[in-house]
């Protein structure tokens, strides 16, 4: 029997607005996403009584009466437009979370050493129903990962269990465990999904694999090693959907931002971003790009690999195995006419010196080094077998950079820093510094852990006349750190003391971080 409410959708009554409507739990679990997809069917939550069912097409007398009976009982059918409906279908099924670890504790041995099948080349990760067991599991490990915003997913085996782990805002968690005997069939997937040989268990593989969240699209970044206990995995994931950072966003303080756009905006020289893997240099330097990119300008990357598509600006993969390395990419790219150009990493003597000559030839270079603080880049490129008065001629500035971990916003409350924590760090806060100490207690937003998002910290060093000289003459990277601080740069260590003073950020993080940066 049609209602009132069904028989007035049929004719003048709009679609509901879906805007603050909340997901049926029991509909995300017993309807598969596809039917939900392919028929436009969401069920509503908070409705007293019978069930409500958000629907494009209320004329579609077999979906309901499908659904009636996967739902049970009463079900009240509303009016729902198709656009709002499919944003609102993939965001609900988003929403699972804690399905890897309820899949892990009612694993079926005999049924995960069911074939592993061949799969499309991009799988949605929310559609795990029918699924053979190998292939539902691996899916809900990508889910589980880009549900906590994980960057890596680690695949440990040891002598008796298969562990799990997640990098989350940079450090490593233990996520589960699984039987060692289902080992061989988990990574024997993922290397189906990155097209790697399976047979292959002796040597290292790389790979890739696209897959989605709903409307999200995640890029994985895939490597085998073999180990004593079998193969280990690890996978990166790159979330190709997020917004890219601007400067203003990336936790500079004002005086290194505006000092930092300054340096950007020179028509000619090299600019060096520093820090250990994983301190978010990339980031930065597409940051810089996307401030200074521009139509009257050239725009040249060399990545190894490509993590993001910038608008406007023109990307190169390089692939060291066919030849195409950052020194001969850029060979090429200085005859492509470049404004501006920027290098993955410099990594040898050739790449630093083609840099060098590309900066003081009239192109603005940006580029990376893994070195500990700014001063320490000037050092190394003199390690590469750079001359002194070609780093002088052609080096703007160098930001060094790492990042710490943020007081989780929902469990954050004030604390009196340790004692020890302070003498490690050498500093010995005022009664008014006190009072701006947070720490997270640690809640579900946080995932116990009291932390929840990262900020950079900054340490920008200008290359000025005086740091010219130092360099002419060989000078160490202590000199030349001590002329710079003298000068007003904000060290590593005195930022991130700031942003433990404002409550951003905790001791324990700036120690974590920046401990060699401490002087």
């Amino acid at each position: 029997m049609i209602s009132a409410l069904e028989n007035a959708a049929q004719g003048e009554v709009p679609g509901m607005d879906l805007s603050g409507a909340h997901p049926s739990a029991l509909f995300v679990k017993r309807v598969p996403i596809a039917f939900a997809r392919g028929k436009q069917v969401l069920g509503l939550a908070g409705a007293s009584g019978a069930m409500r069912v958000a629907m494009a097409d209320l004329e579609d007398h077999h979906t309901r009466d499908v659904l009636r009976r996967w739902l049970g009982g009463a079900v009240e059918f509303v009016p729902a437009e198709a656009g709002p409906l499919a944003s609102a279908i993939n965001h609900a099924y988003g929403q699972q979370t804690g399905a890897a670890h309820e899949f892990v504790e009612e694993l079926d041995r005999d049924s995960l050493l069911a074939q592993v099948k061949e799969f499309d080349r991009r799988e949605d990760l929310l559609n795990v129903s029918d699924r053979a067991p190998v292939i539902k599991l691996v899916n809900l490990l990508l889910f589980e990962a880009v549900q906590q915003e994980a960057s890596d997913i680690h695949l440990q085996p040891y002598e008796e269990k298969l562990v799990i782990r997640m990098r989350i805002d940079g450090v490593l968690f233990d996520t589960f465990d699984l039987p060692i005997g289902v080992q061989e069939e988990v990574v024997s997937r993922i290397k189906v999904m990155a097209r790697m040989n399976i047979a292959e268990k002796r040597l290292p593989q790389d790979g890739r694999a696209t897959v989605q969240v709903g409307d999200r699209v995640i890029d994985l970044r895939i490597s085998t090693v073999p180990a004593s206990h079998g193969e280990r995995v690890v996978i990166r994931l790159l979330d190709k959907s997020i917004r890219l950072y601007t400067l203003g966003e990336l936790g500079m303080d004002e005086q290194t931002l505006r000092r930092f756009r300054q340096l950007i905006s020179v028509e000619h020289g090299l600019i060096l971003v520093t820090g250990p893997t994983g301190s978010g240099k990339t980031t930065t330097l597409y940051a810089a790009l996307g401030q200074i990119n521009s139509k009257q300008r050239n725009v040249i990357t060399l990545e190894d690999p490509i993590e993001y598509q910038l608008d406007g600006i023109s990307q190169i993969q390089i692939a060291e195995k066919r030849g195409m390395t950052f020194a001969g990419g850029l060979r090429s790219v200085l005859r492509q006419d470049p404004d501006i150009v920027m290098i993955g990493e410099i990594r040898d003597h050739e790449t630093a010196v083609m840099a060098i000559q590309a900066a003081l030839t009239g192109h603005l270079v940006f580029s990376t080094l893994h070195t500990n603080d700014a001063a320490s880049a000037v050092t190394r490129l003199l390690d590469l077998g750079i001359e002194p008065y070609l780093v002088g001629s052609s080096l703007v500035g160098v930001l060094a950079q790492r990042l710490v971990r943020r007081v989780c916003g929902k469990c954050g409350s004030p604390y009196l820093p340790d004692k020890a924590e302070m003498a490690a760090l050498s500093f010995s806060p005022t009664p008014g510094q006190l009072s701006g100490f947070r720490k997270g207690a640690g809640c579900d937003k946080c995932r116990q852990t009291g932390y929840h998002g990262r900020a950079g910290c900054f340490e920008l060093l200008s290359v000025d006349e005086e740091v010219r000289k130092l360099v002419s003459s060989r000078a160490t990277a202590s000199q030349i750190n001590a002329t710079a601080r003298r000068a007003g740069m904000r060290s590593l260590r005195d930022d991130g003391l700031c942003k433990m003073v404002d409550g951003q950020t905790t001791a324990a993080e700036v120690l974590r971080v920046a401990a060699r940066a401490i002087v």
